[in-house]
């Protein structure tokens, strides 16, 4: 099927709007295939996905089965596609042939020089960062990436997804339904490993799998324990810590400054965990021919991506930050970003998937509740529902229940658009309000909705 994959014209994404699925659904579209799909959330009239895809030609129907037709010779699916979702159903009464991302995914890194970037954390903003420093080197990159560059995103497109001349593709290889391991890329990079979508044990053996298909250089970063030991008996590697390291970091706000082997770099995003991504990005695009200089000239410049600690509004004091943050590490990784600009940090999390908080119920409880300072906060609404067979016998208030328990302050606001108005009595000046989530599309305007509410109304 891959090797005639490209000969198929009209293809056709179940759940286009997910960050995986519309990023490989562009990137058809850019090279010439006809793409089209279709979303639960489509249903609502202004979804600004729906409009971004359409503007670039992709036709766009809610997931009710009518946009689905005969003349489509490919359906794609992601892992969180039920077969019983009725266009599964429909495909397969119309003998369409039904791909998972992954393969197409394969197939289009076949036709290029493919980094990929692996790890539990920090994928697409390494991939992004990589991007930039290429495309800003005139190496004309092409990308597949989890989340859209905001100076991508001025263009008013999603930014997730480039098609371009240059000989080198970057994208992100998911651990989450074990599909790195198809990737045979010719650099690798494997930057952290913790407990999220599966137990360790089951983790080492996709990342070993991963790391043993790298087939030109393996980065890895040595200075999370996990990952490090994924560098032993393969020839091909250069470890972080030994190849690359930061010195004099230092972070002022939103910004932070280092050295690497004695040229400094400024780096505008908060959070050592992004001088690591750095990190990452600077050995790739080094080893590929790129001096430090120009590697720390590009970064100077870099705006971030969407909802990685994305600063949404600021006034009176009073800062609101968007981030993608939904495992224990990250969640982590992002308060301590924050507890660098402020004493006082409302972080409010909304977990995602009544399985997945289960799943990490206790790890997320002792993360969060060890990193909160005695003048910080963590607020929980319920887990996001995204629709299909679930369990729901957890709540996030029974994680709120535990954390209390450690004597850390921390509250249940059961329905999020309460949030702005309980929070508002312990808003005071030099406030970093920190909103952590993911899965949930809505999550951005949500963001917006507390600005609006808290910076730019009256409070209580």
């Amino acid at each position: 099927m891959l090797t005639d994959l490209f000969k198929r014209q009209n293809f056709f994404f179940i759940g286009i709007a997910g960050t995986g699925m519309s990023a490989i659904a562009q990137y058809l579209n850019y090279i010439g295939k006809t793409v089209s799909g279709s979303d639960r959330c489509f249903a609502q009239p202004e979804d600004d996905i729906k409009h971004k895809l359409e503007a670039q030609g992709i036709k766009c129907s809610p997931q009710d089965g009518s946009g689905l037709d005969e003349n489509i010779e490919i359906v794609v699916v992601s892992t969180a596609i039920e077969k019983n979702v009725d266009e599964y159903q429909k495909a397969i009464k119309l003998a369409i042939k039904i791909v998972h991302r992954a393969d197409i995914l394969q197939a289009i890194a076949n036709t290029k020089k493919t980094i990929a970037v692996a790890g539990t954390s920090g994928k697409s903003t390494t991939v992004a960062m990589i991007y930039k420093i290429l495309n800003y080197n005139n190496l004309a990159p092409s990308m597949i990436s989890g989340a859209g560059l905001i100076e991508l995103e001025k263009q008013n497109l999603l930014g997730n997804a480039v098609a371009d001349e240059g000989q080198w593709l970057i994208m992100e290889a998911d651990e989450s339904d074990g599909s790195l391991t198809k990737y045979f890329p010719e650099i690798g990079i494997l930057l952290n490993i913790d407990k999220d979508h599966k137990e360790l044990k089951e983790l080492d053996q996709i990342f070993t799998r991963f790391a043993t298909n790298v087939r030109e250089l393996l980065i890895v970063n040595h200075a999370n324990k996990n990952a490090a030991r994924y560098t032993q008996n393969i020839e091909h590697d250069i470890c972080l810590n030994d190849g690359f390291y930061a010195t004099d970091f230092e972070q002022k706000s939103f910004q932070v400054t280092f050295k690497v082997k004695d040229i400094d770099f400024s780096l505008p995003l908060p959070g050592y965990h992004n001088v690591e991504n750095a990190l990452a990005a600077i050995s790739v695009a080094n080893y590929i021919g790129v001096s430090l200089e120009k590697c720390a000239e590009a970064l100077s410049k870099f705006e971030g991506i969407y909802r990685r600690l994305q600063k949404i509004a600021q006034k009176d004091g009073v800062i609101i930050v968007d981030d993608y943050a939904h495992n224990p590490a990250k969640i982590s990784a992002a308060i301590k970003a924050m507890q660098n600009i402020s004493n006082n940090i409302i972080a409010w999390f909304q977990p995602h998937g009544f399985a997945p908080t289960k799943f990490l119920k206790e790890d997320l409880q002792n993360s969060i509740a060890k990193v909160l300072r005695e003048t910080d906060q963590i607020w929980m609404s319920e887990i996001f529902y995204a629709g299909g067979t679930a369990d729901k016998t957890i709540s996030a208030n029974d994680l709120i229940k535990e954390i209390q328990l450690k004597n850390k302050n921390a509250y249940f606001c059961e329905n999020r658009n309460e949030l702005p108005q309980m929070i508002a009595p312990h808003l005071k000046e030099d406030t970093v309000i920190l909103l952590m989530g993911a899965r949930d599309i809505s999550l951005q305007n949500f963001a917006k909705y507390v600005a609006d509410n808290i910076l730019y109304s009256k409070r209580v």
